[in-house]
């Protein structure tokens, strides 16, 4: 029976989720990004992605490194979008000044790519292939593929309200705008996600030293530069968020452990199938993670 850390992306955020985090990463995160590190998670700040993303990495890796240090570690770490980073930080694979300036770059070339009028929208209710179905014509994509009747698509305001419409006059229950300022996950950013690409071969990643599952392709990745790819090209790839989760599940992962700030993988979690325990770090705090833990390690 295994552990699995899971990481957030975009939407989760909130004003303050840096204040009292664990550990020193602040310090550290300061002594890379100088004084921006203190207003990150300002109200002004989070207006922007590349603020967003690094308070989501910051956040990540503190709580994760918490987990740590009281001797909990995972077997399997696996992130949603941005959360694809500090799972690598945590699984060893990417020192964490390299993600901090990675990160900021990818925030920028992300915004600067789709400044305004561009987003994510999800769509409860409906199945992959109903949404397929009314995103014909409409210049939208998909984007993540979050559970079986959970789809996130990705493109232009008015194109997703005109989804949007579509869906509600379907049958589905929610058409969500989520708080993500640029069309991730798709096509849209594949020039961007070049110059990542570019950016990570001045960088040197390590094979990590737990399993680093991918929330792009729903495989465990070992090989560094395969792991690379996998953070580069991620802002461009569709998110398969339940196919992860499935391969979780398979490797026997029975308690999943969501790193804040929120739980929407936590809920997304108990919709896969899954066997086991999963919880909300920020919800059920972490001396409850801390038992849980210790007592599925005294059961092996």
């Amino acid at each position: 029976m295994k552990i699995l850390f899971t990481f957030p992306g975009q939407g989760t955020q909130r004003p303050g989720m840096l204040q009292q985090l664990p550990g020193s990463e602040m310090e550290q995160a300061r002594a890379v990004l100088g004084d921006e590190a203190d207003t990150l998670d300002s109200p002004e700040a989070l207006r922007h992605t590349r603020a967003v993303q690094l308070a989501l990495l910051i956040a990540g890796v503190a709580w994760g490194r918490e987990l740590q240090r009281r001797d909990v570690e995972p077997d399997i770490v696996s992130g949603l979008s941005i959360g694809a980073y500090p799972a690598a930080v945590i699984a060893g694979a990417l020192d964490f000044a390299d993600a901090l300036k990675l990160v900021a770059l990818r925030g920028d070339l992300m915004e600067q790519a789709y400044p305004h009028g561009y987003g994510l929208t999800a769509i409860m209710g409906l199945t992959l292939s109903q949404v397929e179905a009314l995103l014909e014509g409409s210049e939208a994509y998909i984007a993540n593929l979050n559970a079986e009747t959970q789809i996130v698509i990705a493109g232009s305001d008015d194109a997703m309200a005109e989804v949007a419409r579509r869906a509600l006059e379907k049958g589905a229950s929610k058409a969500h705008r989520l708080a993500v300022s640029v069309p991730s996950h798709c096509a849209l950013l594949a020039e961007p996600a070049q110059k990542l690409v570019a950016a990570f071969r001045n960088v040197t990643l390590s094979r990590p030293c737990c399993a680093y599952l991918s929330g792009s392709t729903g495989r465990v990745l070992w090989q560094a530069e395969k792991i690379a790819d996998d953070l580069a090209m991620n802002m461009a790839r569709t998110v398969r968020w339940q196919e992860a989760v499935i391969a979780a599940n398979e490797r026997e992962a029975r308690l999943a452990i969501e790193m804040p700030p929120g739980g929407v993988l936590t809920c997304l979690t108990r919709q896969a199938a899954w066997e086991g325990e999963s919880l909300s770090l920020e919800r059920s705090g972490i001396e409850v993670a801390v038992h849980l833990a210790k007592r599925l390690q005294a059961q092996r």
